[in-house]
């Protein structure tokens, strides 16, 4: 019966916390909100289950960190730096037609990661790829080449001409400097196509971010900076 009231009591806090706090999306907190979520989530479950811990020790200890976490929230919006140091800031992953090495370094993200991310947004093709860029609340924003530019009646129309074909993706071959071996199959080329395309373009291996080759055989390489 205790641990009953406790959880209804656990319950009504959270709420009334929630509501002060503001609502947000899990796949849009940042990592300064996933932990004080989870140290406050964790206070209350230890709360509602230790019965020879006083309730509103809990009770003190939520209000506290609720109380920091919304003092933040104030101060952040009157100070963009403190809202950049406690949030993070954005880091540009892709632009000017390569990779970016040291923010992907910085951001602990491979290559392979970021074209996941492009192809959850509907850009299977790194050349439609303006820039990528990583947020604060951890997700990737993408822009598009051309993608800026107001629409005119023949961006429409070519538009739907061409989501009227059939389209078809891109075979990576390379990744980091690694061979993906099904994609290379997949495509029918070999490496000894591709050690040899290297040579004629006076490319290592190693120094290949990203190598793609679609169904007309238009080869795209991307070289690490």
């Amino acid at each position: 019966m205790e641990i009953i009231l406790r959880a209804t009591v656990m319950f009504i806090a959270l709420f009334i916390i929630v509501k002060i706090l503001g609502k947000k999306q899990i796949k849009n907190l940042t990592l300064y909100d996933y932990i004080l979520s989870i140290t406050i989530g964790s206070i209350a479950a230890d709360s509602i289950i230790s019965l020879d811990t006083p309730l509103y020790d809990g009770l003190i200890a939520i209000i506290v960190f609720a109380l920091i976490g919304y003092l933040a929230s104030l101060l952040s919006l009157q100070n963009h730096s403190l809202e950049e140091f406690i949030d993070g800031e954005p880091i540009i992953l892709f632009e000017n037609n390569n990779f970016n090495y040291p923010n992907l370094d910085k951001a602990k993200m491979s290559v392979a990661k970021v074209l996941e991310h492009c192809r959850l947004k509907g850009c299977f093709d790194i050349n439609e790829l303006d820039s990528a860029v990583l947020e604060p609340s951890g997700d990737v924003s993408i822009l598009m080449k051309g993608a800026s530019q107001p629409l005119t009646s023949n961006d429409i129309k070519n538009t739907i001409q061409k989501n009227s074909k059939k389209q078809t993706l891109s075979h990576i071959l390379v990744v980091d400097g690694s061979i993906d071996s099904e994609e290379l199959k997949k495509s029918k080329k070999t490496k000894t196509w591709l050690n040899n395309y290297l040579k004629t373009k006076h490319q290592k291996l190693e120094n290949i971010s990203l190598l793609s080759v679609d169904k007309n055989n238009k080869v795209t390489i991307l070289s690490k900076n």
